[in-house]
């Protein structure tokens, strides 16, 4: 099962100061705007989701269909075919796709210890 591009989605106090700490890590804004209250912050392969005021805790975030720069990949395993992987594990969702759609789509699953794993499909 490949889950693609793969990123960490924080929630942040505050924006600005937080945007500048990764910054002076080596990250550059990749996507999102402080109007819209998120930004992408890009390093290497290493990709940091910035949101102020948009969910509590923080998501490991996965893509199927992109790469590390938001690019569409040619071959990729479609989130319902994950999600129902996923499920014949045994594994609970927390929020589904539906099954029958095709496109983008989304799933929330939690980890043993509480965090949440978003699979993202935007293509």
């Amino acid at each position: 099962m490949n889950l693609g591009a793969f990123s960490i989605s924080l929630s942040v106090k505050d924006l600005k100061v937080s945007r500048t700490f990764y910054e002076n890590l080596g990250f550059s804004k990749f996507a999102g705007g402080e109007e819209m209250n998120y930004l992408i912050m890009k390093n290497g392969n290493a990709l940091v989701g910035l949101f102020q005021g948009m969910f509590e805790g923080n998501i490991l975030t996965f893509n199927p269909g992109w790469d590390e720069n938001a690019q569409p990949v040619q071959n990729f395993d479609d989130v319902r075919v994950i999600q129902k992987s996923v499920k014949s594990k045994g594994i609970k969702l927390e929020s589904e796709a539906d099954e029958s759609g095709q496109g983008p789509a989304s799933f929330v699953v939690k980890d043993p210890d509480g965090n949440m794993v978003l699979i993202d499909q935007h293509v």
